[in-house]
């Protein structure tokens, strides 16, 4: 009797503990032109819109062990002193620890503004992959 109300006790706490654990990661990769957008910065964003709880809902449908997510910014300035960028989000297949470039969903923002400074074109090409990853996410799974 005594090992049972154990057993049941111990399967119980390790029930809650797996319940309250941070959801598998998924594979994100970056590759942007330095220029614009650096690998830590891209990493925050895909982390900033794969919030714990909207990653537990998407595991449902997209297994991490299955899928993976993909960004590249590109840009610069042109002759002119046009600034110019484009921001590319991408979900795609996993096959072991790659990404196969098939993409199953995609979104590209796009975006050119005059008389900027390298840095506020930085934040031209962060605002644009925001947007990307936002047009990417959201539809996945309704909030």
């Amino acid at each position: 009797m005594t090992k049972s109300i154990l057993l049941t006790t111990l399967l119980l706490i390790a029930t809650a503990g797996a319940a309250s654990a941070a959801p598998a990661a998924y594979l994100t990769i970056d590759h942007s032109s330095q220029a614009v957008m650096d690998k830590a910065t891209a990493q925050a964003i895909w982390k900033e819109h794969l919030p714990d709880d909207l990653t537990r809902r998407l595991l449902k449908l997209y297994p991490s062990g299955k899928y993976g997510f993909f960004s590249q910014v590109e840009g610069g300035f042109t002759q002119a002193k046009l600034c110019v960028v484009t921001a590319r989000a991408m979900m795609l297949p996993r096959a072991g620890k790659v990404l196969q470039a098939v993409p199953q969903k995609t979104t590209t923002t796009f975006d050119a503004q005059p008389n900027l400074t390298a840095a506020q074109c930085q934040d031209l090409a962060k605002a644009k992959l925001r947007e990307a990853v936002s047009a990417l996410v959201s539809p996945l799974v309704a909030r």
